[in-house]
């Protein structure tokens, strides 16, 4: 079997999905999304191309190590997410050309079901109560996560930090104690106000604080994770095992969050997650992305021991023939072969687009950049 043709498309609202065909007929399907930046991973894909075509998608180790290792320069999100497509299309075709899940060749699964949370951004207080309440009723979730501030100044006020405070407060009011709730922080605190603050939501049980600040920083992370009984998740803008092992050797996080799409593709996460296993670190994979990508995780989190939960903004209603199904907040383990997913050709028409999404941007009070 050889590669014959790298096929990509862009579908809204911000995908990028490629297909990998064969001389046999068989084809496998990736993610390379980079939000703001998939045109420059296109670019990519058509580079890695040139060595792709005419090599045996079997080989998908063989594959990793080329496209990672062969071009002098490697690493970073471009280069990442470009290889984590090609690495989820060769799992896929290999899946399918042996009538086996994508789980099965990563040794098996580990559990029948898959927990499952979902992300959700809004205005006050009472549009987060009622969203986690829509969700929490139409899909049965257990689980959420959502924006725990705006824009934030280097060093906050006591009322800017209360307001933090307050949004988490009547989540938790409203959810029960039977919900967990993650509160996400998109890095935009500096490291002293995240000290502080992590402290003031520890009354009202966050399941997890995600990028306190940012996470290169694997000191500041542990010192912030001394500092509280709240666990500490990170990893979604980190790039294979190389960047996730500082976090991991130090306990600078109790949860890994490596995108599928961004870190390394099936092979790498898998290599990232039992590297946490070491250290008893729980792996939850970022997932704000397509189905392609969700389905890859989820044969991921079936093969995982120390899987925790995974993020979905979609179920693949726009692009799958048979979009996944959550009853009573679980999605039972894929079954079908490759990954187990069977793009609707006419949805898949109808959503494509010409692959610009920009990224939101904050502006500081004084006309200056502010993490968004």
């Amino acid at each position: 079997m050889k590669i014959t043709r790298l096929e990509t498309f862009h579908v809204r609202p911000r995908w990028l999905i490629l297909r990998l065909h064969t001389d046999t007929g068989l084809t496998g399907l990736g993610e390379a999304t980079l939000e703001g930046a998939s045109l420059t991973v296109e670019a990519m894909l058509r580079e890695m191309s040139r060595w792709l075509i005419g090599q045996d998608p079997r080989r998908i180790e063989h594959i990793w190590q080329h496209l990672y290792r062969g071009g002098f320069y490697r690493g970073g999100p471009v280069h990442g997410s470009a290889l984590s497509g090609i690495d989820m299309a060769l799992w896929d075709l290999l899946g399918r050309s042996l009538g086996v899940p994508v789980h099965q060749l990563l040794g098996g699964r580990v559990r029948d079901r898959i927990r499952m949370y979902a992300w959700t951004d809004a205005g006050t207080a009472d549009d987060y109560v009622n969203s986690v309440r829509d969700l929490r009723d139409s899909r049965g979730l257990t689980a959420f996560k959502y924006n725990a501030t705006g824009r934030m100044r280097p060093l906050s006020t006591p009322a800017a930090l209360q307001a933090a405070v307050d949004r988490l407060a009547a989540l938790r009011q409203a959810a029960g104690p039977d919900v967990d709730i993650g509160a996400d922080f998109h890095g935009r605190l500096t490291f002293s106000d995240a000290k502080r603050l992590a402290r003031l939501l520890e009354p009202h049980q966050p399941m997890f604080l995600e990028e306190p600040v940012l996470p290169g920083d694997a000191d500041a992370l542990r010192e912030i994770a001394q500092s509280t009984t709240i666990p500490i998740a990170a990893g979604e803008r980190l790039f294979t095992r190389w960047q996730f092992q500082e976090l991991i050797e130090k306990r600078a996080v109790s949860i890994v969050q490596p995108d599928v799409a961004h870190a390394g593709g099936i092979s790498e996460v898998r290599r990232i997650a039992a590297l946490a296993e070491s250290r008893d670190i729980l792996i939850a994979p970022h997932c704000p992305l397509s189905p392609v990508a969700l389905a890859a995780s989820l044969h991921l989190d079936a093969a995982c021991p120390n899987f925790f939960l995974q993020e979905h903004v979609t179920l693949g209603e726009s692009l799958l023939k048979d979009p996944f199904v959550i009853e009573a907040g679980y999605i039972k383990v894929p079954e079908r072969p490759g990954l187990g997913i069977e793009l609707d050709e006419e949805k898949l028409t109808a959503g494509q687009f010409d692959g610009v999404w920009e990224v939101p941007r904050f502006t500081a009070e004084d006309g200056g950049f502010a993490e968004w």
